[in-house]
């Protein structure tokens, strides 16, 4: 069973976990630190911050090196964002912060340590481009089943302040610190895809000035689910998205969407056994 942060939990898991420290140690993999995650055999891994493309190249090692780590103990790792129907799904919480080149200070605090213009306009691309980049947050049509109300897992692009049931989350923290926690894409997305959209959404919302709405106050699950329900949904509103579209490159968008348009036509064709199960006998 799940035991989030639990000690003796995460102990089950002592000699996977020791073969990928050792693992990532030997390929220079930033890893920070492993701990039980609420579903049952389910671990929450952190890297330190760092640079976009330096951690998604680790990223994406990382999970490599988890299946291996896995298949030596002759288990199965996956990063499927919803494996289990009435269990958490698995995410990849993005912490993101913008670095002036010239002086390397957080662009996101103003000179009083508070939230400065920047970090609000980030926050307001943020909400209003998200929906439109869930392709690259979310890929697969496994991938919407995780976010659903009351799961710990986002449904909207409400905001707010070390607010975990909100998908914007500004963790406490102190000027240089100061950062926005986008926890909407799943364990299942590309890093480098995730990374770039999330920061992508940031950019446009800085540049066209985009003022948020008001932090959330407790539960952001009683507010409307406004992200899109399934991955057609998120690929249309995508293709009529013209800002993200041109940020990321028409040319690039088109090739995406052709790759998924085309596993949507092979996924209609799958039969799943819910239907079996509800409808052969019964229609």
């Amino acid at each position: 069973m799940g035991q989030a942060y639990g000690i003796d939990a995460a102990n089950d898991y002592d000699p996977i976990v020791e073969d990928i420290y050792d693992f990532c140690e030997v390929q220079e993999i930033d890893v920070d630190t492993i701990s039980h995650e609420s579903g049952p055999a389910q671990l929450e891994i952190n890297f330190n911050h760092g640079d976009p493309v330096e951690l998604a190249d680790q990223v994406f090692l990382f999970k490599r090196t988890v299946r291996q780590a896995a298949l030596k103990h002759d288990m199965y790792a996956t990063f499927m964002a919803k494996p289990h129907a009435n269990e958490p799904g698995s995410s990849m919480h993005i912490h993101q912060s913008v670095m002036d080149r010239k002086t390397g200070k957080n662009v996101f605090a103003g000179p009083n340590g508070k939230p400065s213009r920047l970090f609000l306009n980030h926050i307001g691309g943020l909400q209003r481009y998200m929906a439109a980049a869930m392709p690259f947050c979310a890929p697969n049509v496994n991938s919407y089943r995780r976010l659903v109300p009351n799961s710990d897992a986002p449904t909207n692009t409400h905001w707010g302040i070390d607010n975990r049931t909100a998908p914007l989350r500004v963790p406490s923290s102190d000027g240089d610190n100061m950062r926005v926690e986008n926890r909407v894409p799943g364990a299942d997305a590309n890093p480098y895809l995730a990374i770039a959209a999330s920061l992508a959404c940031g950019y446009l919302g800085m540049v066209q000035k985009i003022k948020p709405g008001d932090p959330v106050e407790g539960s952001a699950y009683r507010y409307a689910h406004t992200l899109p329900l399934h991955l057609e949904d998120a690929l249309s509103k995508l293709n009529y998205t013209k800002p993200l579209k041109q940020v990321f490159g028409e040319r690039f968008i088109d090739a995406f969407q052709g790759v998924k348009e085309e596993e949507m036509e092979q996924y209609r064709k799958v039969i799943s056994s819910w239907e079996r199960e509800f409808l052969l006998l019964n229609v």
